[in-house]
């Protein structure tokens, strides 16, 4: 039995409680997910395992947790030898590609795909690594708050060059498995950087919404009453002691929103093709974020914390011949992803190999399930780390430096009370620190990250010196074998070309 195609879809800084899958009154226009998740299984709490790109993503590929695979910032290295799906999928026959961003940094570039179709957005090396021993040093590539305040419409960015790319480059390899490999099955992913600030979107899609359609945020929590990370936060990207224009805050909002509708409007493409290429009934769709986005939610932007904003990211997964359509409440996270496609692939994961990700066939099938996400988090804005349980109704966030944080999400889903002092909840937080000190060796961890970000600082720095020899990846492509050539039969070549073939 031929096994299913994998078309994993993936946006970058998609905030989910934002978007209608899970807000019936979000303004938030994106048909084609809407489609997607009516049709397949929704998850309604899936969590990212570390609210930031590169941590984030490695994560997601490899299914183990960030302290595991020395994910500690956004110019993490990430070691060839760690097992992804990719690795996984390519051992079972799967033809395995990447178009997009995946923030790879090393010189490993692949981590099992056996093609990437585009470069990355993002630089490979060790540029932008922390440094917790200047912790009061605010380094220049930090996020500051241009996004915002140059918020608006545009005719292009460096964005919309990235992804116009992608999907044009995933539906040229959908279109070239059926004219050359259709027998055999692939997993194709493709990962678009929208709706990632900055906040500015070509005029169609700003106009898609009017101010009148944008919410503020619900809440605005003063700097002086925010908890120790976030106050860190703000001074790193900028904002302390400076509040925004309101209008400001509009403008990002409504081109935020603009760029989920391109993001949809991209899914459109790839669906129109899957269709055109008689693919849709044989692929597994996969869609999902890598992390949220504050979006000015507690007077917070970006991500880098474990509020819901930032930490929680859209999850489903269409296959209505398998699945039937239903929503999953339990919490998940992208750690749990791996496990997950090698599985809808037909395969095991190898029993002696460390994973931290649980499989999601349960709830994809409706019998039950895992809920409980673990969370670590060790790059900008902290000087220890930031870990994070959340299983059932509750969500904690641990640090040894930081006072704990206790919420309640089910009765108070905007995390507006602390509940980690509270008199009544005092033997619930005594034993979840207790569960958080024995899961995690706190100074072993920090430690290591330390010990890291010290030795990338140096071979950065040194790599600088002298002749620059990129990480970058450099996508090849053979012109001499490139539309029509003479040394290729013309007739054999058009035959070959068309689809379907005469």
């Amino acid at each position: 039995m031929k096994r299913p195609n994998i078309l994993f879809i993936m946006a970058d800084q998609m905030a989910a409680p934002l978007l209608p899958l899970h807000d019936s009154a979000s303004p938030i226009k994106v048909p084609n997910l809407q489609r997607l998740a009516a049709e397949g299984v929704l998850f309604d709490s899936a969590y990212c395992n570390s609210p930031l790109c590169a941590p984030s993503r490695f994560t997601l590929v490899s299914g183990q947790l960030p302290s595991q695979i020395g994910a500690y910032d956004n110019a993490a290295d990430f070691p060839a030898d760690v097992p992804t799906y990719a690795h996984y999928l390519r051992r079972l026959g799967y033809r395995t590609a990447l178009s997009g961003k995946m923030h790879f940094c090393g010189p490993d570039q692949l981590h099992g795909y056996e093609e990437r179709l585009t470069s990355d957005i993002y630089p490979a090396d060790y540029g932008w690594s922390v440094n917790w021993d200047e912790p009061e040093v605010r380094a220049s590539w930090y996020h500051n708050m241009s996004s915002v305040l140059q918020a608006g419409p545009c005719v292009r960015t460096n964005q919309l060059d990235f992804d116009e790319e992608v999907v044009f480059k995933a539906q040229q390899y959908l279109f070239d498995h059926v004219r050359m490999t259709p027998d055999q099955p692939f997993c194709l992913t493709v990962s678009m950087t929208h709706p990632h600030d900055p906040y500015t979107i070509p005029e169609e899609y700003w106009n898609r919404y009017s101010d009148d359609d944008i919410p503020l945020p619900r809440q605005v929590i003063d700097q002086a009453e925010q908890d120790p990370h976030s106050q860190r936060l703000l001074k790193v990207i900028d904002l302390w002691d400076k509040p925004l224009p309101e209008q400001k805050i509009l403008d990002a909002r409504r081109a935020y929103f603009g760029a989920c509708s391109y993001i949809d409007d991209n899914i459109g493409k790839l669906l129109k093709t899957l269709k055109d290429c008689k693919l849709a009934d044989d692929t597994i769709i996969v869609f999902s974020g890598d992390h949220g986005d504050m979006l000015g939610e507690r007077g917070l932007w970006y991500k880098m914390h474990w509020f819901e904003m930032a930490a929680r990211v859209p999850l489903l997964v269409h296959a209505p011949a398998r699945f039937a359509a239903h929503r999953v409440n339990q919490s998940v996270s992208t750690v749990d992803l791996l496990p997950t496609l090698v599985e809808l692939a037909g395969g095991q994961v190898e029993p002696g190999l460390h994973l931290d990700g649980r499989s999601l066939l349960p709830h994809l099938q409706g019998t039950g399930g895992h809920d409980e996400v673990l969370g670590e988090y060790m790059a900008e804005g902290t000087t220890s780390p930031l870990m994070m349980i959340r299983r059932g109704e509750w969500k904690f966030v641990y640090s040894e430096e930081d006072p704990l944080l206790l919420f309640n999400v089910a009765n108070d889903p905007q995390e507006r009370e602390n509940l980690a002092e509270s008199p009544d909840h005092r033997e619930q937080v005594a034993a979840l620190l207790d569960e958080a000190r024995s899961r995690w060796d706190m100074p072993a961890i920090h430690q290591a990250t330390l010990a890291s970000q010290r030795r990338r600082r140096l071979v950065a720095e040194a790599l600088t010196q002298g002749t620059l020899k990129s990480w970058d990846h450099q996508p090849m492509v053979d012109a001499s074998e490139q539309y029509m050539r003479n040394h290729i039969d013309l007739d054999d070549l058009e035959r070959r070309a068309r689809f379907p073939q005469a």
